[in-house]
């Protein structure tokens, strides 16, 4: 939550793409032509929308995938990946000559997290272990399946910082076990599980950085406002505060130079948009502006683990785009987009003589498959659809959008038609994203085109503050939860309307998280829009939320205030944007689902609203897992709660249900 077209003839659709802008606009005569078809068809008796595709079951969409999460051994020689066993994904490695599968885990509890390889030989996974939205770090090795579990996440919380490809058998974690709101940094030895502390936090870090060689060098600290850029020439030396910005400049040291002398770092100081630029941090000076994009943000910096050198960057416009000023690697991107078109590509990683590279590609109407590319050979190979049973053929196309405020903001976000016949009276899911500083992005989403098979229209919004736009857009959300940023929804919502193709008395709004809050805010605030609201792990109460922040957000709780409200000073205006205090003017059926043990957000604060809106007899389906924290992560919760969506949205705005 908080962190870290087509043109098709006037006969059949309205929306097309402006190709220069990569923006869908809407043709007034095209639309005309609809509204007579239309009239015609009325008149004839077949007004009757058609669909172009069967309704493809609900499991396919939200099933565990075939394999997911590939990450290719420094070797080259293996791949790791995570693959369904007794409804759980669990860790299995595939021998790339032999083709030998090896299932690593049997966790039939909870789903493997994330996994790292550490070495040739050893994988490091993240487990939920205790349903309490914590991590447990446990490392395997491949030859023996000898489990070191490293951290426990009963009380505590462990991220892995820096896996050292130079030394196989170390690695650098944090951990909150010694103060559950501070993360103290350890250099763990694999072989024998032994750790040695090398940060402590004194009670102000938030974030560290490692050299090359894996010796703790930078440390992020923060007054509550403003963070301070802090450093030390070796581990034996205290650090030292060598810069203070307020929070609201991003100013991130994100890795060493090759020689360790610099530090490369994402800065918007001099910018509203994030830029890279080389800084000698001994010194405290600029060296090198490296990249800064005209429009949007940088999103990810792409690094040779054999040379330690930069090779480029990529960014967020409507689509994610690469741009690599080193030659080789752009070369083998050049190669990659001429073997799989007309797709997005990620690369996950390359062995560490970078000779292969595990790609993954996808678009907005495939899932995607995980591919090897060895530049030795120049010779692609398929490791694994993702879910093959998923055809792009039978989804939708997501198109980028922009439209403005009503106080003059460009607003960007996603729209995404069902495939019918006709595009006329469709029924609308307003899919509004969590964070809030996060954004929706052009790519494959399962919920999306699960809506859309539904035939609901689904309008994306990027409202204020959401991240990537530059720092001005993301400020201006700024304790405009409920306000400006829900007007922005609203706005969205309208200017959809007005496009002649959505019926204005079917829409409704669902999301998750912070986009669960939209949800229960767009229903108290503008309840004449909204048919009906859908809220997972969503906010109700401002306030309380607001006290009852997890400790792992206690060093930012004045940053929290400035960005959400003071639940004291801004009372006020929190209780007015609370959906809890203003439950009265409700009136449209919700279904709601919580994880009873969700860290961020009490249930009880739940359960209260819950049953503030049912004796003010409002239509409530309230779902509660006991097994499930902030997500709903358990294949077994994700099918009933999407079995619910579908049922509850087909019954008030009329889309489509399995039968």
């Amino acid at each position: 939550m908080l962190k870290n077209l087509f043109y098709i003839s006037a006969s059949k659709k309205v929306a097309k793409v402006n190709y220069d802008k990569n923006y869908v606009e809407f043709n007034l005569k095209g639309k005309l032509k609809i509204i007579f078809l239309g009239l015609v068809l009325i008149l004839l008796g077949c007004q009757k929308q058609e669909y172009k595709t069967e309704i493809i079951p609900m499991e396919d969409f939200f099933k565990n995938p075939q394999n997911i999460q590939f990450e290719l051994s420094p070797d080259g020689n293996n791949i790791a990946y995570l693959k369904p066993w007794k409804n759980r994904l669990n860790l299995f490695i595939k021998n790339l000559s032999t083709k030998v599968e090896t299932q690593l885990t049997s966790e039939e509890k909870r789903d493997i997290g994330r996994i790292f390889w550490v070495s040739k030989s050893k994988i490091i996974y993240s487990l939920d272990k205790y349903a309490n939205d914590n991590n447990s770090l446990i490392c395997i090795s491949i030859d023996t399946k000898r489990v070191n579990e490293l951290s426990d996440s009963k009380n505590s919380n462990a991220f892995v910082i820096n896996i050292l490809p130079e030394f196989e058998n170390e690695i650098i974690i944090q951990t909150n076990e010694r103060d559950a709101g501070l993360f103290d940094v350890y250099r763990v030895n694999l072989l024998s599980g032994e750790r040695e502390i090398i940060g402590q936090n004194p009670g102000n870090i938030t974030d560290w950085l490692t050299d090359n060689n894996g010796k703790l060098r930078v440390a992020i600290s923060t007054d509550g406002v403003n963070h301070g850029i802090l450093y030390r020439d070796t581990e034996n030396e205290k650090f030292s505060e060598i810069k203070n910005v307020n929070f609201t400049n991003i100013f991130v040291p994100i890795l060493f130079s090759a020689n360790n002398k610099y530090v490369y770092v994402i800065s918007n100081e001099k910018s509203d948009r994030t830029a890279l630029i080389k800084y000698d941090i001994k010194r405290n000076y600029e060296t090198e502006l490296i990249y800064e994009h005209p429009e949007v943000d940088i999103e990810h910096v792409y690094k040779s683990e054999k040379s330690k050198n930069l090779m480029g960057v990529s960014f967020v416009s409507s689509k994610r785009e690469n741009y690599f000023w080193d030659e080789s690697r752009n070369e083998i991107q050049k190669k990659l987009e001429m073997k799989i078109p007309n797709m997005e590509m990620e690369e996950i990683g390359s062995d560490y003589d970078e000779n292969k590279y595990l790609i993954k590609a996808s678009s907005d109407k495939s899932y995607g498959a995980y591919y090897l590319y060895d530049s030795i050979k120049d010779s692609l190979e398929k490791i694994s659809e993702i879910s093959p049973w998923l055809n792009s053929s039978e989804f939708s196309q997501m198109e980028p959008i922009r439209f403005q405020s009503r106080d003059g903001l460009t607003i960007h976000g996603y729209l995404t038609l069902p495939k019918m016949e006709i595009m006329e009276n469709l029924p609308v899911v307003v899919l509004a994203h969590g964070g809030p500083w996060l954004r929706d992005k052009w790519g494959f989403d399962k919920r999306v085109q699960f809506l859309a098979n539904r035939g609901y229209a689904v309008l994306q919004i990027n409202f204020r503050g959401s991240v990537g736009y530059g720092k001005e857009f993301w400020k201006a959300g700024f304790k405009e939860w409920g306000g400006k940023m829900q007007d922005d929804v609203t706005d969205g919502v309208n200017w959809l309307i007005k496009q002649g193709i959505v019926d204005k008395d079917r829409i409704a709004i669902m999301g998750s998280s912070f986009g669960g809050y939209v949800a229960f805010q767009g229903v108290t605030k503008t309840p004449e829009l909204y048919t009906c609201g859908i809220s997972q792990a969503g906010i109700s109460d401002l306030t309380s939320f607001m006290q009852t922040i997890p400790a792992t957000w206690t060093p930012f709780r004045k940053m929290l205030y400035e960005m959400i409200g003071d639940p004291i000073n801004d009372s006020t205006m929190l209780k007015a944007n609370s959906p809890f205090y203003n439950y009265k003017k409700i009136d449209v059926p919700l279904l709601i689902a919580h994880g009873k043990n969700d860290s961020k957000i009490e249930i009880t604060q739940v359960d209260k609203f819950v049953e503030k809106l049912k004796d003010n007899g409002v239509d409530v389906k309230y779902i509660v897992k006991d097994d499930e924290g902030h997500s709903f992560n358990k294949e077994e919760n994700r099918l009933e709660y999407y079995r619910e969506v579908e049922s509850f949205l087909a019954k008030h705005i009329k889309g489509r249900k399995e039968k």
